[in-house]
């Protein structure tokens, strides 16, 4: 069954929506952080398990230790460093996605507004907005700074190979910071349910070169003269 299960495991950890198929090093910090927690959730688990197929199996196990012991062992000095470690790693990506100890500048700003059932999307350095296609355009190599608004309910900004979830809430404005590595299409979704319309509000991110990035913006600017 094992072996059986395997190859539909690892197919689920890709794909286009796939979290734990980054894109770039915002996402890659959450799959890393996703991977050592199971690892570590893994560990305890055998521990626990070995530890009961001793004392079912092997009658008197542990008799050495009084209860008093195993409690504290068990429950305080074994959890608290393995905790604690994990918490400080946790917070350590959680600063490193804000941008803390970073000094990478943002090459690029972009707008993303929410509204049932679409995404809006701005680019305040060409003053263009863009709320037909429900494509962002950024452009690949650099940090993009997204800053995330709503115009009814509260949507969650979510493009899983670049980066984590941010809630897009309305008279507030929130922000993410995203980077590509590779030129190439990226799924962006809602991931907060906003109502009847929620499973379609997807969005596409596409990530150029930057030599062609204000190309295509131009080229965008001039089509939606055209309209």
């Amino acid at each position: 069954m094992i072996a059986l299960a395997t190859p539909l495991i690892l197919g689920s950890c890709s794909g286009d929506l796939s979290a734990l198929d980054p894109a770039g090093p915002y996402a890659d910090a959450i799959a890393n952080l996703w991977w050592v927690m199971l690892v570590g959730a893994g560990l305890i688990f055998a521990l626990v398990i070995s530890l009961f197929l001793l004392v079912l199996y092997r009658p008197g196990f542990g008799s050495a230790l009084s209860a008093r012991r195993w409690m504290i062992f068990g429950g305080l000095i074994l959890p608290v460093p393995v905790l604690l470690t994990l918490i400080v790693y946790g917070l350590a990506k959680g600063e490193y996605l804000l941008g803390a100890w970073q000094n990478e500048p943002v090459i690029a700003r972009v707008e993303a507004q929410a509204r049932m059932w679409k995404w809006e999307f701005a680019y305040p350095d060409m003053d263009l907005s863009d709320d037909a296609t429900g494509v962002l355009h950024i452009p690949v190599g650099g940090v993009v700074e997204v800053s995330v608004t709503s115009t009814d309910v509260i949507h969650s900004f979510w493009i899983p190979r670049l980066a984590g979830k941010i809630d897009a809430i309305p008279g507030h404005t929130t922000r993410l910071r995203i980077k590509a590595d590779a030129p190439g299409r990226y799924g962006g979704i809602c991931a907060e349910y906003c109502g009847t319309g929620h499973s379609a509000m997807r969005f596409v991110v596409e990530a150029h070169p930057p030599e062609i990035y204000r190309q295509r913006l131009t080229e965008l600017t001039t089509a939606k003269a055209d309209r």
